[in-house]
């Protein structure tokens, strides 16, 4: 047995068991508790393998795995509680559309792959895909001080480090910022790339702004006249809020 199978041996029979007793119990046989007379005896016997029914683990490894799967269990409940657009009543199309993305985003996974139809594999071999979603939001509008700007923002890592409650709730506007993958101020001419952990910036293609995305090593090409590359969707959203908002979808696929 290997130890991925060790390791679900073990989960099967803790998420099983409330307590390593009660595991121990289930090992015992009428027969055992007939002859020996002590159920304490027939428990000790069957933890040093002497007795039993079945596959048996030790005290340590059994209350290991049952605080790793407790813990698991509990970051993702707080992990779900954390989305800063959970709960919220949402009424424009580009807030809806961040929303919809914002845990795969936040999580590095796809929860709900149906959402997106860009993975053009046969369904019997998804399986053995391990998908990343990384969106990338293009908004065009005004600042505070009136001046157009635009720009590429990585939600992903933009997630990370700041608060979205605040762009949710309708408090404050999600506008690019000079620190994002792109920003470009049209009244004073002031344009910058940067890099985020997710995308790196091709900024000197003579067709235009490039993204490689450093996972998979693909491009995603945000000009509205060419393909935005493979595994890429480029979604224009209709939206109240912005003079223009555009989402690109990039979904990483890796054999696991």
């Amino acid at each position: 047995m290997d130890q991925d199978e060790g390791l679900t041996a073990v989960d099967n029979i803790v998420t099983q068991f409330s307590t390593y007793e009660d595991f121990l119990d289930s090992q015992i046989t009428t027969v055992d508790l007939y002859y020996l007379e002590d159920e304490s005896l027939a428990r000790q016997l069957v933890e040093l393998g002497y007795r039993g029914t079945g596959d048996i683990i030790k005290r340590e490894d059994f209350e290991a795995r049952k605080a790793a799967i407790e813990i698991a269990r509990l970051a993702e409940r707080t992990q779900k509680k954390a989305l800063t657009s959970a709960g919220k009543d949402l009424q424009d199309n580009f807030l809806k559309a961040l929303a919809v993305r914002e845990e795969d985003n936040r999580n590095g996974k796809i929860s709900s792959p149906n959402l997106f139809q860009l993975n053009q594999q046969k369904p019997e071999a998804a399986h053995t895909l391990k998908k990343q979603l990384a969106s990338v939001i293009f908004i065009r509008d005004k600042n505070s001080h009136g001046q157009e700007v635009s720009g590429y923002i990585d939600y992903a890592h933009r997630l990370k480090t700041e608060d979205f409650e605040v762009y949710f709730t309708g408090k404050k506007r999600l506008l690019p910022k000079s620190t994002d993958l792109s920003f470009y101020n049209w009244d004073s001419q002031i344009a910058v790339c940067n890099s985020s952990p997710n995308y790196q910036v091709i900024s000197d293609n003579p067709e235009g702004l490039l993204f490689k995305y450093k996972r998979d090593r693909k491009i995603l090409n945000v000009d509205p006249k060419a393909p935005p590359g493979d595994n890429s969707s480029r979604i224009p959203i209709q939206t109240e809020l912005y003079t223009q908002t555009i989402i690109f979808d990039h979904i990483s696929r890796r054999k696991t």
